[in-house]
């Protein structure tokens, strides 16, 4: 199975009714199905494959759907197993039950009554695999996978706990609901959900801001030739473009009310193209960020209440930097690096009161906010130790300059804290400085009084790069 996500595996020694219930099944927009006929191949496929659920004639040869149901519940006891059968009996319906059965139908079977089963069986495989994947994470503290994580600097705790859920939901089909304030890092965080679920298809991300009807239709569903004046050939949207992979739609929370009607379409599946009366099925695994309050505007009236709970069948939210202030070190670090890097600079060193004077900050504009500050000072910086003018600049706007907010006493403990070692006698001497000049006011004779230099030396040691 070439499909990322769980598998749909139909077990029956007769092959119409496995070509029937598989049609079904994709019509109704479930992929990755495969179909057997002969019983003995399952419990191998088992071993070296994902599934999300089995559906399992009650009487075959060579292994009945009980023998099979018996296995998987010993075996495999998160994986649903759906038994189809034409006998309608009580007794055998309760003993599958017992056994472990998910759910038990009677042949023939309604086509929505069989889809809506299958439904339900990959919803539970998913919640399973979410909470087998936080109970190994809060136990272990360990990720699967940290590498899909590398974009988003953090020691957080509980960061790392919002990994674990991640790493949970990944293979899930289900919409994802991304939340958090403007500049946490939402599309990080959606990337590295598309990352870790494998999915086959591209990445693909749409902004709902200021998107009209007409607009968001024509971006995302895309249109026929003729569907409008102008349109001249026809062109496919970003649901198509996305293919088997990520529909990513940030500020959902902007949409219009009949932009919302047809995103809870998608959501069930499928589209129209502008100018098409053909439905076309979706594949697309659809994640949506907002900073909006959608409950809040659920209870104004001006969100659907149903695409609202439809959305949130994943829910991630991603906590404000005010709140992770220990990551503030680290991303210091990481935006010097690259603020350095881009600008063609040394990467220079700081003073050890600047981590606290930032973490004494809200940081309304969170992490993005954090990165153009270190930009605008490297921006400015000419050498020696990174000044923090700039920094009181922005701060200053929000906060007095009280005690409150003012740099720490000088100490070595933060210095350490970041790089886990001591300054080298470069880094000491170029922090002297800098604590010299700020606490003469900027006057360089001062400042050399108070570090027993004289002005020419102290001109000298400021004019390194």
């Amino acid at each position: 199975m070439k499909n990322s996500s769980p598998g749909i595996v139909l077990v029956d020694d007769e092959p119409e009714i496995l070509f029937s219930s598989s049609v079904m099944l994709r019509q109704a927009g479930l992929g990755n199905v495969l179909t057997m006929e002969d019983s003995r191949k399952l419990l191998p496929f088992l071993a070296e494959q994902e599934v999300g659920v089995v559906v399992l004639d009650l009487q075959m040869p060579y292994l009945s759907g009980k023998d099979l149901l018996a296995e998987i519940a010993g075996n495999y006891p998160h994986l649903p197993v759906i038994i189809m059968t034409a006998a309608n009996e009580l007794e055998t319906a309760v003993n599958c039950m017992k056994t472990g059965a998910f759910d038990y139908l009677v042949k023939p079977i309604e086509n929505s009554r069989f889809v809506a089963c299958v439904r339900k069986g990959l919803e539970i495989y998913s919640l399973r695999r979410e909470i087998s994947s936080l109970r190994e994470y809060l136990v272990s503290g360990k990720l699967h996978d940290e590498a899909a994580f590398a974009a988003i600097t953090t020691q957080s705790a509980r960061m790392k706990a919002i990994f674990g859920y991640m790493e949970g939901i990944a293979p899930s089909d289900q919409p994802v609901l991304i939340t958090g304030e403007t500049g946490v890092g939402k599309e990080l965080i959606a990337r590295a959900l598309h990352g870790l679920s494998r999915r086959t298809g591209e990445w693909v991300a749409v902004n709902g801001a200021g998107l009209d009807d007409h607009m968001f239709s024509d971006a995302l569903f895309g249109h026929r030739k003729g569907a409008f004046t102008g349109a001249d050939q026809a062109r496919e949207g970003m649901v198509a473009r996305a293919g088997g992979g990520t529909l990513f739609l940030d500020e959902v929370g902007d949409l219009t009310p009949a932009s919302q009607v047809k995103l809870l379409r998608l959501l069930e599946g499928e589209y129209h193209p502008l100018g098409s009366d053909v439905a076309v099925r979706s594949r697309a695994r659809i994640i949506v960020a907002t900073n909006s309050d959608l409950n809040g505007l659920v209870a104004e009236g001006q969100f659907r209440k149903d695409l609202y709970y439809r959305l949130r069948a994943h829910h991630v939210h991603i906590p404000p930097l005010r709140e992770r202030s220990e990551d503030i070190p680290l991303l210091l670090e990481s935006f010097l690096e690259v603020a350095a890097s881009s600008l063609q600079k040394k990467k220079p060193a700081y003073p050890p009161e600047l981590v606290n004077y930032l973490r004494a900050y809200s940081f309304p504009g969170n992490v993005r906010e954090l990165r153009a500050m270190v930009f605008d000072a490297m921006a400015r910086h000419q050498g020696g130790v990174l000044s923090t003018g700039s920094f009181r600049e922005v701060i200053g706007k929000e906060a007095s300059a009280s005690d409150t907010v003012l740099p720490q006493p000088c100490s070595l403990e933060p210095w350490m804290n970041v790089t886990g070692r001591f300054p080298t006698l470069t880094e000491m001497e170029e922090f002297l400085i800098a604590e010299a000049l700020r606490l003469s006011d900027g006057n360089q004779g001062v400042a050399a009084s108070r570090l027993g230099l004289s002005r020419q030396a102290l001109n000298k040691r400021l004019s390194r790069k």
